[in-house]
């Protein structure tokens, strides 16, 4: 089977090619990738090379294939796991293997990754139980996830205890208030979005010093379909607030139960502890670019008001499986964070210019002649394009969020590369 993909040679060295894929072996999956969501974590892998912990140090006479965050349908399946998987079965992938070697599918493999028309998913991938049945209506949503998990993962990460039993309780505290402090991108989004549709909260407060981002993260997860799940969601600016700790107390009554860092910012972190309540848990979400960043909190209110920090990164399979099951529940809407599509051949430039980071996720249909569109750009683009005019309508009929019909439009009437 050949297959197009882009593949890494060393740092900042991506190449568009066609190859031959190997056959599969016996434990094997010949798949075919309809969807991959790009993400920044490949931007790193590609700007430091072997440099990077989870890419090997022969690319440049093995290239790996970049995209972990793919969803597909599978095409061939070898021999010895027939009674596990079927032709025609779609499936996401979940890259963290928790490997020694800390290699990982979209960052280490010559053969699976998610920039490409098709792919070969290896024993130890379904050993580890990372490929994934998935029975959701769209391919994309598929695609979100592997970020959608990591979020999951930091609300699951939250802990909280009763100081008079002494009872440890996991995760945000159900009908508690949330603040998710920079978090106007496309990670604070999806936190909305698990925010009403899993966690259970009554209040979150989204902060950003971007009045752009902002607008566009509650144009995407509204107050008013928040409300209809009995939270109230609020969007702050604290770029214009001279005291913007005292604002967050006065609106959240006097402290935070969560509070999301989503940017590795040290007076963020100073910030989340000063707007805790008793007993208040930081997740310190944004992963740092340098290996030494110091922050600081008050530890008065560490001891005396049980003021704790957790870290997450990642995901894990049983997020995976979880988020799946919220997305094809319809508790969750990932078209939320969509801010872009694109086709194979728009990824090299697309991935190169997250060095200055817009919008929020940008989803890759690799079988696809796109250039990187913006979601909101569709109804212009439409006015000589019959097909942007097409998504366009369907798109505004959701809400102005991409979705299951407009990504079966695409699909179907695009140009194929």
């Amino acid at each position: 089977m050949k297959t197009t993909a882009v593949r890494l040679y060393g740092a900042c060295d991506m190449r568009l090619e066609s190859f031959e894929l190997p056959q599969i072996g016996e434990r094997e999956v010949l798949l075919r990738v309809v969807s991959d969501s790009l993400c920044a974590s490949t931007y790193k892998a590609v700007k430091q090379g072997t440099a990077h912990k989870r890419v090997p140090p022969d690319i440049a006479e093995k290239p790996i294939i970049i995209g972990h965050e793919m969803c597909g349908e599978i095409v061939e399946v070898g021999s010895a796991i027939t009674d596990k998987w079927q032709v025609g079965q779609k499936i996401v992938i979940q890259p963290a293997l928790k490997l020694e070697s800390g290699y990982d599918p979209g960052y280490s493999y010559q053969y699976i990754g998610g920039s490409a028309t098709y792919a070969v998913v290896p024993e130890i991938v379904m050993e580890r139980g990372c490929m994934i049945p998935y029975e959701g209506d769209a391919f994309f949503k598929g695609s979100l996830v592997e970020s959608l998990g990591c979020v999951l993962r930091g609300y699951k990460g939250f802990y909280h205890t009763d100081y008079e039993t002494y009872i440890r309780t996991d995760g945000a505290k159900r009908g508690g208030k949330l603040a998710i402090l920079g978090g106007a991108g496309p990670m604070g989004i999806g936190a909305v979005e698990l925010a009403t549709g899993y966690a259970g909260l009554a209040q979150v407060v989204v902060t950003d010093l971007n009045a752009d981002r902002l607008a566009y993260a509650e144009a995407k997860s509204t107050p008013a379909e928040a409300a209809k799940r009995g939270c109230e969601l609020i969007y702050l600016n604290t770029g214009d607030l001279e005291d913007p700790v005292a604002k967050l107390l006065e609106i959240s009554d006097g402290g935070f139960d969560d509070v999301f860092v989503m940017v590795p910012v040290p007076a963020l972190f100073t910030m989340a502890e000063q707007i805790c309540r008793e007993d208040g848990c930081v997740n310190f979400f944004a992963g740092p670019a340098v290996h030494q960043m110091p922050g600081s909190l008050n530890l008065y209110r560490v001891h005396y008001d049980g003021i704790h920090v957790v870290g997450t990164a990642g995901s894990i399979p049983e997020d995976t499986v979880d988020t799946i099951h919220l997305i094809e529940e319809n508790a969750i809407n990932p078209g939320a964070i969509v801010s872009h599509i694109l086709g194979l051949g728009a990824v090299i430039d697309t991935i190169m210019a997250m060095e200055h980071p817009s919008g929020a996720k940008k989803v890759c249909y690799p079988a696809l002649d796109l250039p990187l569109i913006a979601i909101e750009d569709l109804p212009e683009l439409g006015k000589t394009n019959p097909l942007y005019a097409k998504l366009a309508e369907i798109v505004a009929a959701n809400g102005g969020l991409w979705c299951a019909e407009a990504e079966k439009y695409l699909l179907e009437n695009a140009p194929r590369i």
